[in-house]
């Protein structure tokens, strides 16, 4: 006979159990997950201590008791101090067997939303790559042009005009450096596809980040070494949580800062992707968390489109570019944000079907 405890500890979905005092009496490793809290500060506790007394839960597991019933609710929002969930869905079931006892599931639809629109906007990213190409071409010829222009008058020209010259040819140098960095975003999917250990890649990733940008920044690795091989390509996707951890190092407070590497498999998780009828297979997940203030709410929808940036200085590209390399991937990222939690997940698969 299957365990039950091991088939709660292999579902996706947070599930908890409470008895007819409002105690919590299980809560499975999903449930620590999205409600930020181990299982050992839950078991024994009120309901009333995780979750704000005056929550919707509390209403439906009343009705739910006096009822017999199973209720569901959709879009409903959780927000404690640990944790901030905008959308989820919740289920309330009474234990037949043992009056007053009720089982809890909550499943966030926050980032099955974020990946469907990541997916659903794949074409987006396509129109960026072409619109890339096409103005590299048409910028860089006539600036290279102006820049050899400018070399020649430097040659023949008083002091002071040889300083104007001078000002022409660096500001053509600086427009075609951002021009380089938009062709990144043109052209086909040149991927060299080799079986990659992921934990290979992040344990470089973190070697560069500490001997640089992140030296004073504590790393915390939870790794599932179970995981099997990516298909894809080393380097790039090195490029893609390079990029994820260096904007993590920005973010974290300058004493007490963290970031958090964690790799998981979820098993069965599948996608619908818009418009298509298809269902992708994206189990293998890496996220990059970390404990700064979090991304502000009017960046969310745009954050991955070029040039856009919360950071002072910052040019809005690198996000952009690690959306394209994971869609290259066949991939899809999505985050969440908080104060003091702010998590980017990445989303690999295993197949297509």
């Amino acid at each position: 006979m299957i365990d039950a405890a091991a088939i709660l500890s292999a579902l996706n979905a947070a599930v908890l159990t409470v008895d007819r005092a409002g105690a919590v009496t299980s809560f499975n490793p999903a449930a620590e997950g999205l409600l930020n809290i181990g299982a050992p500060q839950a078991l024994g506790q009120s309901l009333g201590r995780i979750l704000p007394a005056d929550h919707p839960l509390f209403g439906m597991i009343e009705i739910v008791r006096i009822r017999g019933v199973n209720l569901t609710e959709y879009e409903v929002s959780i927000e404690t101090p640990r944790v901030k969930l905008p959308v989820v869905v919740v289920q309330v079931s009474p234990v037949t067997e043992d009056a007053g006892v009720v089982v809890v599931t909550l499943v966030p639809m926050t980032l099955a939303r974020e990946i469907d629109r990541h997916l659903a906007h794949r074409g987006a990213a396509r129109s960026i790559g072409a619109m890339a190409a096409m103005l590299a071409h048409e910028i860089k010829n006539p600036l290279a042009g102006i820049r050899g222009a400018a070399q020649l008058i430097e040659t023949n020209v008083d002091a002071g005009d040889r300083e104007l010259a001078a000002l022409i040819r660096e500001e053509a140098d600086r427009v075609t450096a951002l021009v380089n960095r938009m062709e990144a975003f043109a052209g086909p999917d040149r991927l060299e596809r080799k079986p990659v250990n992921i934990h290979e890649v992040l344990n470089r990733v973190r070697r560069v980040s500490e001997t640089g940008f992140a030296s004073k920044v504590a790393f915390i690795e939870e790794y599932d070494p179970s995981l099997p091989p990516v298909s894809g390509d080393h380097d790039r996707l090195v490029q893609v949580f390079l990029n994820l951890v260096k904007n993590a190092a920005d973010a974290c407070p300058e004493e007490g800062g963290e970031i958090l590497l964690r790799t998981v498999y979820r098993h069965g998780e599948r996608l619908a992707v818009s418009g298509s009828g298809k269902r992708v297979h994206l189990p293998l997940e890496v996220s990059v968390q970390d404990n700064g203030d979090g991304i502000p709410e009017e960046l969310h929808r745009t954050l991955f489109d070029p040039f856009v940036t919360g950071k002072q200085g910052g040019q809005g590209l690198g996000l952009a570019l690690v959306a394209k390399v994971v869609d290259e991937h066949a991939g899809a990222i999505a985050f969440e944000s908080m104060p003091r939690r702010t998590v980017f997940r990445v989303l690999l698969p295993v197949d297509i079907e």
